[in-house]
């Protein structure tokens, strides 16, 4: 009875302006409508969650703008709201582009990495100065790590050294490079 009780005092609440005892639905006394839709979002108000969520280029956050607003929308507008969002140093070619490089180094070769990003939409200067952070020398490494942790067995045959330097190539290594890393793996032997 006790439950049953809380129950319905969460679900209900009593109306006591009337005489009679009745039931009214909370949401409704609170002044909440199931029916009711939001207020559309202003432009600003999107971009602002977009990037409280993750770093975005400025042709990705212009792109996800569109998609939300196309009707209303004047190239004006949006090119004033993205200047903005830039000199408030809220949007960031290059935060994201470094954001981007270290979600995929070690994962990624440094040429798989820099077009991923052109693709994006970073800037040339951008990209050079963030893949200059990286690093050449470490490439091997990461080739060499990602070939271990992929491949727990050591390659033994043609067929698994193809293979090694099949996904070695996919993320984006050169061939001399996934060959160097199929050496020191059958080195280790």
């Amino acid at each position: 009875m006790l439950q049953n009780s809380k129950k319905t005092h969460k679900t209900s609440v009593l109306n006591t302006s009337s005489s009679s005892e009745t039931c009214v639905n909370a949401d409704a006394v609170k002044g909440r409508s199931k029916t009711k839709t939001p207020a559309p979002l202003s432009l600003r108000t999107r971009a602002l969650r977009l990037l409280s969520r993750r770093e975005f280029t400025r042709k990705e956050l212009e792109g996800r703008l569109i998609k939300f607003d196309s009707e209303g929308l004047t190239a004006d507008s949006l090119t004033v709201l993205l200047d903005d969002l830039e000199s408030r140093g809220w949007l960031s070619d290059q935060r994201y582009a470094q954001a981007f490089v270290r979600r995929r180094v070690g994962q990624y070769a440094k040429a798989a990495i820099a077009q991923q990003l052109k693709r994006a939409g970073v800037g040339e200067e951008d990209r050079q100065q963030v893949l200059e952070e990286m690093g050449q020398e470490d490439e091997f490494d990461f080739a060499l790590s990602l070939a271990e942790r992929k491949f727990r067995q050591l390659p033994t045959d043609d067929k698994s050294r193809a293979r090694v330097l099949r996904f070695l190539q996919s993320r984006g290594y050169a061939i001399g490079l996934g060959l160097r890393v199929l050496k020191q793996l059958g080195q280790k032997k």
